[in-house]
């Protein structure tokens, strides 16, 4: 097991707007999560991901059962997960993860977002291929004996292991299997009781790109503005 490759995270905007995003990406998780299996955590496996990542983010929990109940009910908005893809500048490949109930409003701010900040919206297929589409869990490294558990979870689908670091520099130790075994893998998690900060489905980088500081920061500027909107749910990109 040694150190695992996760791209550079863009810190522009404002701590307290930051939640608020964060609040809304979960939310919106939920939503999607109910919509699809019902209102049972037990039942759901997608529900019990987005409400670990709810607590994982303090995420108060009337704001919790507020989004299992407004899901729960007939006049509820319906969201679609949308991809959009394109360039950063200096030819950094960028995937946007949207949840919308509106695609014409939705495609348009991602297309404003790119041309602004000196990017290029792409086509479908046009940057994917360089990602691989995964289950990412991140867990508290404290008493977890690494190696022991990376042997452990081969079976249930492990295809990547490592040290990383959580947006405040925590040590985090991550988790990676291909989409396919989120599932299994996460009851294997659950099974052992471990410290599960996140669980995702991330699209990751197959091939680092590396760029001087300056370069870097106009292309994580294009991130943090396409985090921003209300409908994306989620930005990755092959920056190093």
């Amino acid at each position: 097991m040694g150190r695992i490759f996760e791209t550079r995270k863009a810190t522009m905007f404002a701590r307290w707007n930051k939640m608020a995003k964060v609040f809304t990406r979960i939310s919106k998780d939920i939503v999607i999560a109910v919509k699809a299996g019902g209102p049972s955590p037990d039942l759901n496996p997608a529900l019990r991901r987005a409400l670990q990542n709810a607590r994982a983010a303090n995420m108060p929990k009337e704001k919790i059962e507020g989004a299992i109940k407004r899901a729960s009910g007939q006049d509820q908005q319906s969201y679609e997960v949308v991809l959009y893809e394109g360039y950063a500048p200096h030819g950094v490949a960028v995937v946007v993860e949207t949840a919308t109930d509106n695609v014409v409003r939705t495609v348009a701010n991602v297309r404003v977002g790119f041309k602004n900040h000196g990017g290029n919206m792409g086509t479908t297929g046009s940057v994917a291929f360089q990602f691989q589409h995964m289950g990412v869990f991140r867990l508290d490294p404290e008493g977890v004996d690494a190696d022991a558990l990376e042997l452990d979870l081969i079976d249930h689908g492990l295809e990547e292991m490592g040290e990383g670091t959580g947006e405040k520099g925590e040590k985090q130790l991550v988790i990676r299997c291909a989409f396919a075994d989120f599932g299994t893998l996460q009851a294997a998690l659950e099974a052992r009781k471990l410290p599960v900060r996140s669980a995702d489905s991330e699209y990751v980088a197959q091939t680092p790109v590396h760029l001087p500081e300056e370069q870097a920061k106009e292309v994580l500027e294009l991130v943090d503005a396409l985090e921003q909107d209300d409908d994306v749910q989620r930005v990755f990109h092959n920056l190093a």
